[in-house]
């Protein structure tokens, strides 16, 4: 998810170096078509290596498949810093993004948090060669999360229904979020919300979900689209004040390969995606059966008409 910047690069840090730095050919997606471009006909989609991104790579591919479009896939490329220079190079098309977080990529002096403003810069922001076609609704970024006890006892639907209560809270992350500018400093900044004490735990990971649910922390920072939030009736807080700044998903794309069929089909897309959505998506790749994301990818699309 984001997810943010920080942590989804720690997440897939180990690939990228593999990635980087392997001798052979087989073991990088990228290097199974070299640095050339697919025919002008054909959209090379790839993804990168975390389930929620492989999902939504193959909602796309399946969707474009399915009105005629020759697709190839390449999966589980690696971090943004590996897949990137595919799309500029041409060996690979299309991946999906976070409007944020690619944003912060490309303009590291970046401040703007709303959606659309997000939106507005990361189209700016792209190279000559890429853009992005429309934002969907879906998010994959940083919350604060509570249990529904806390939620209820507290009468708090909002990080700002919280700040009354934070002195009280102990507080669960990684140990980043201690001191990124939109973690606890920011907080504190946008909600007077200072809290009792700070435990260093996981990126969203098993170490703060098991803390949030033992009652060792009362409010955590989990990704909006975690499983574990409708597995253990978790209370996302709404942050209306934008201090996490929006990430939503969009298809980023080569410039040469968007035409009326292409942009139609990946707009009806996001127009169906929700974080709601998304989080449903990753609770039944986490099921017991562990269908793979093709499979749930074509359940999506089934289910929403776009099969």
């Amino acid at each position: 998810m984001r997810r943010s910047l920080i942590a989804r690069t720690a997440a897939v840090a180990a690939t990228t170096v593999f990635a980087l730095t392997a001798c052979g050919g087989g073991s990088d997606p990228l290097q199974s078509g070299g640095s050339s471009a697919a025919p002008s006909d054909k959209i090379i989609v790839g993804s990168a290596n975390f389930t929620e991104s492989q999902i939504l790579a193959e909602i796309y591919a399946q969707a474009l498949q399915a009105k005629g479009v020759p697709v190839e896939t390449k999966m589980s490329i690696g971090s943004r810093e590996t897949y990137y220079p595919g799309l500029q190079d041409g060996s690979i098309d299309l991946i999906p993004e976070y409007s944020g977080v690619l944003l912060q990529f490309l303009n590291k002096q970046a401040t703007q948090t709303e959606p659309d403003a997000v939106y507005t810069a990361l189209q700016s922001a792209l190279p000559g060669k890429l853009t992005v076609l429309q934002k969907s609704a879906a998010e994959d970024k940083d919350a604060v999360v509570v249990t529904r006890e806390t939620a209820t006892r507290l009468h708090a639907t909002s990080i700002a229904d919280l700040a009354p209560n934070c002195g009280q809270l102990v507080f669960g992350g990684p140990p980043e979020f201690q001191t990124r500018p939109d973690g606890i400093p920011g907080i504190a900044k946008t909600y007077g919300c200072t809290f009792k004490e700070y435990r260093s735990l996981d990126a969203g990971g098993p170490l703060t979900i098991s803390a949030l649910k033992n009652g060792d922390v009362q409010a955590a920072d989990i990704f909006t689209t975690d499983a574990s939030i409708p597995a253990d009736d978790f209370v996302v807080l709404a942050d209306p004040k934008n201090n996490f700044a929006a990430q939503n998903v969009v298809p980023l794309i080569n410039k040469a390969k968007v035409n009326p069929t292409v942009t139609q089909v990946l707009n009806d897309i996001s127009a169906k995606l929700t974080t709601q959505g998304l989080t449903a998506l990753n609770a039944e790749a986490a099921s017991d059966t562990k269908p793979s994301a093709e499979t749930v990818a074509k359940n999506w699309l089934t289910q929403n008409g776009l099969g």
